[in-house]
């Protein structure tokens, strides 16, 4: 049976989907997950996957093509470059991103051509809409969190980089997420996209141990421990938030 995924600006027409979702070998966790639990089991030795721990139905219903651009559409927002180490910023009207940068990746695009909205949020324009959003209901001791909101079209993503710990959250779309503990190296060049990466790279890496992967679903959240090598691959045009943990 096809299983149909609702994104930000409806389903995903199967022309623009340049990747599929792939398979997980992440632990998958219920909202029943007791926070003594998580920091037992998880929070310091390896990432997991949570569903139904949050109910954000209105955020998400917030946050659909239509509200976004009648609450923000006349913003400026600052784009990042997909490469691994983000160093080059646009700034564009978020209708203009809507309307002419929300698209399928191209496979010759690389990191540093390609550009996408998250976690430049101008926090006092966007603070009414981050505060209807239901945080993941762990904590570490001693760190306070720090919510970052971004949007991207199809095939778009972060290659490998790793940071402190936290959990992103899919709001609408697909997202493939793949992972490597610290002190393993990914083995990846750091203007390549995650695209390229998939394509490339990737046949000749699954089934390695060392390899963690996963496939989000809206209202899916993923946890992801301090210095962990992540990257990012969404298969639909999707919605979606971080919440990044800093002592």
């Amino acid at each position: 049976m096809l299983h149909v995924v609702i994104t930000f600006d409806g389903a995903t027409k199967v022309k623009d989907r340049v990747a599929q979702p792939g398979p997980c070998n992440i632990a998958v966790r219920d909202g029943s997950l007791t926070q003594e639990e998580f920091l037992n089991t998880y929070a310091y030795t390896e990432p997991v996957v949570i569903k139904g721990a949050t109910d954000n139905q209105l955020f998400q219903s917030l946050t659909q093509r239509s509200a976004l651009l009648e609450g923000y559409g006349h913003t400026t927002i600052r784009l990042s470059s997909a490469n691994s180490y983000s160093y080059v910023k646009r700034d564009i009207s978020f209708q203009d991103y809507c309307d002419h940068h929300i698209h399928p990746q191209k496979l010759s695009a690389l990191g540093n051509e390609t550009f996408y909205f998250f976690g430049d949020n101008n926090h006092e324009e966007w603070q009414a809409l981050l505060e209807l959003y239901q945080q993941p209901p762990y904590r570490l001791p001693q760190h306070t969190s720090a919510l970052s909101f971004g949007l991207a079209g199809p095939g778009t993503g972060v290659p490998f980089h790793f940071h402190g710990p936290g959990f992103s959250e899919i709001i609408w779309g697909q997202k493939r997420w793949f992972m490597y503990p610290p002190g393993v190296n990914p083995s990846f060049h750091p203007n390549r996209t995650s695209l390229q990466w998939l394509m490339e790279d990737y046949p000749k890496k699954k089934g390695n141990s060392m390899l963690y992967e996963c496939t989000l679903l809206p209202g899916e959240i993923i946890y992801f421990p301090d210095m962990w090598w992540h990257a990012t691959l969404n298969i639909d045009t999707s919605v979606f938030i971080s919440t990044f943990l800093s002592p």
